[in-house]
């Protein structure tokens, strides 16, 4: 194995000793952990350390989080009730004061990193996070960040802002590691403690420190030579994704102006048992990963003289998606002699991906919004989410699918969640856009 796919060393060859706690804020014991940012990311993260019996604090900027935690409520979808129930009694508490930051072993900063109003990387929350746990470091701190940023950050960013606020020295005074967080939400066979966990240390020593940390509630740790490699592994991961995505998306606009059935062109494809990973068409990316992510690493790469081609093409290709469904909804309407304006559609799921309750950068809203603007009727049916907005306005909701279905001129199928009965939307007696290749039936119409 080469140095950035090796294995992490057991953990009794790297588990470091205990040291002492120093008094924490208030005069009680530090954390042995505090989480920064308990959301997507964090919360799981906690709740996977309380599990190991770590002794762990959560920081948060919302103090509505914090309150609903030490409840006993969740506002993440990968993280029941219950469980953060569980949490509180083995001593977990959130907090919103970022005094619990001094003194604690090990500092995880797991906040989120989005896109600016121009599309590109916004790393401010990062930023903020790292100089608040500045300047309450202490030696002997290990310092990971988990959040998904382009490489350089943690040694460009993080560091800088770590030392210049607390006069210490990374590497020397306190460790610093980067680790990408691999959450899948919904996903009920890979979770924190089995998902394989990449690693990578500013210096041999941080990386030690960090493997010993994650190997207390990680069954597998991949060490990788660096933070850089570290980073860059977490965007090629989406950015693999991005562009696979683009190309199926590519290949199902070509089908259909040829009248090729895509369906069966990936099902023949799959077949191969070498050589082909399947994905499939949609209308459009979703969730915090695969549309943001490679906007990072293409907007590093321009910084420095590098373009990535492909990027963009994949780009050009995704970002048309939404409005290549919105345009085919206008067809068939047409087509079924129904005018556009004051048309009722109703959109079957809004999240980003089935069975989640979580509209982040989901292609829904896109849509809706395109279909708004030509003056159709647009609501929505989804479980999971009760309030759905489109440039600030709610959508109307659906609470009775049948109805819903029954009174609609068109119906687009946008998220396959396990609640709907393919046969009985195949047979609703509605036309029917389906863009996951989900239904069959006379009035059911492919992407």
């Amino acid at each position: 194995m080469n140095d950035s796919t090796r294995a992490a060393p057991a953990s009794d060859e790297v588990r470091l000793p205990r040291q002492a706690p120093s008094p924490g804020a208030g005069g009680g014991r530090p954390a042995e952990l505090v989480v920064v940012g308990l959301g997507h990311v964090g919360l799981p993260l906690a709740r996977a350390a309380c599990t190991a019996g770590i002794r762990t604090v959560g920081l948060d900027v919302s103090s509505r989080v914090v309150s609903a935690l030490a409840s006993g409520r969740s506002h993440v979808g990968g993280v029941a009730d219950d469980e953060v129930a569980e949490m509180v009694e083995r001593g977990f508490r959130a907090t919103v004061d970022p005094g619990v930051l001094r003194g604690a072993r090990t500092v995880v900063i797991c906040v989120p990193t989005g896109l600016t109003s121009d599309g590109g990387p916004d790393l401010s929350a990062i930023e903020t996070a790292t100089a608040e746990v500045g300047r309450a470091l202490t030696a002997g701190t290990l310092v990971v960040l988990e959040s998904t940023s382009h490489p350089g950050t943690t040694e460009g960013i993080v560091k800088p802002l770590l030392e210049r606020g607390s006069g210490l020295v990374a590497g020397q005074d306190f460790q610093l590691a980067y680790s990408p967080q691999r959450i899948d939400p919904g996903n009920l066979e890979w979770g924190v403690e089995n998902t394989p966990k990449i690693v990578g240390g500013y210096t041999p020593e941080c990386a030690r420190r960090a493997v010993a940390f994650y190997s207390g509630f990680i069954r597998n740790l991949v060490l990788a030579k660096g933070v850089d490699e570290a980073e860059m592994a977490k965007l090629l991961e989406n950015t693999y994704r991005y562009v696979n995505i683009a190309l199926i998306d590519e290949v199902a606009l070509y089908c259909h102006q040829v009248g090729i059935d895509v369906w069966d062109v990936l099902h023949c494809a799959g077949t191969k048992p070498f050589g082909f990973d399947r994905f499939t068409p949609g209308p459009g990316v979703g969730g915090h990963c695969i549309p943001v992510d490679p906007r990072y690493l293409a907007a590093q790469a321009e910084r420095q003289g590098y373009s990535f081609r492909l990027l963009a093409a994949a780009r050009e290709v995704l970002d048309a998606m939404p409005s290549h469904v919105a345009g085919r909804v206008l067809e068939l309407l047409d087509a079924h002699g129904i005018k556009a304006e004051g048309a009722r559609v109703l959109l079957l799921g809004v999240t980003y991906k089935p069975d989640v309750a979580d509209t982040r950068e989901t292609p829904a809203r896109s849509i809706a919004a395109r279909l708004l603007e030509a003056g159709v009727q647009v609501s929505y049916h989804d479980p999971y989410v009760e309030d759905f907005r489109v440039r600030e306005d709610p959508l109307p909701r659906a609470t009775g699918l049948r109805e819903a279905v029954g009174t609609a001129d068109l119906v687009v199928l946008l998220q396959p969640h396990s609640c709907y009965d393919p046969q009985a939307l195949s047979r609703c007696g509605r036309p029917v856009l389906d863009t996951r290749g989900a239904l069959t039936g006379r009035l059911v119409t492919p992407l």
